[in-house]
């Protein structure tokens, strides 16, 4: 009996223990608000309107805003961009530089080779979280406003090796 509940209890604390670390590791809500929160004042200052669509790492939508001026098609490509990156772990941007270098890659399913889909990672940069998809304005504008959002919740676009 003993024995049962010393298993018990170890088991549980390592139950504990591994849920807390899968969960430091998720893309929480309020970082996502607070990722389309820095994107939608990055825009504001350079005059700009964007759609941000912000998802988890499983591909799913968290939080999305689409800026006064931007119809439903812009919308629906900022939630491609994020997913494609979700999909993949790396940023469209390079997505169109591996549809050059990798034959079929193209073809294959969630590839969107258009600048504007962006990683977000740890603050230390060690593990993929989720991703940010932004459309509205030329390419390389709707990456920066992906960063700076990125930036602004204290989390990282790069990732790093361990």
């Amino acid at each position: 009996m003993k024995k049962s509940i010393a298993f018990l209890i170890c088991s549980s604390l390592y139950a504990g223990s591994a849920l807390a670390q899968s969960q430091s590791f998720q893309l929480s809500p309020d970082s996502a608000e607070t990722i389309i929160q820095g994107c939608k004042q990055n825009a504001r200052a350079k005059q700009q309107s964007h759609a941000i669509a912000v998802y988890d790492k499983g591909g799913n939508l968290v939080a999305a805003l689409r800026m006064q001026g931007n119809g439903p098609g812009v919308m629906a490509f900022s939630q491609a961009k994020a997913k494609a990156v979700s999909s993949w772990g790396f940023s469209t941007a390079g997505m169109e530089e591996a549809v050059q270098n990798t034959p079929g890659f193209a073809n294959a399913p969630f590839v969107v080779t258009v600048a504007g889909g962006v990683a977000v990672y740890t603050a230390d940069g060690g593990n993929l979280i989720g991703s940010v998809g932004v459309s509205g304005e030329a390419p390389v504008d709707d990456a920066a406003c992906a960063v700076a959002g990125i930036e602004a919740a204290g989390l990282s676009e790069t990732r790093t090796s361990k």
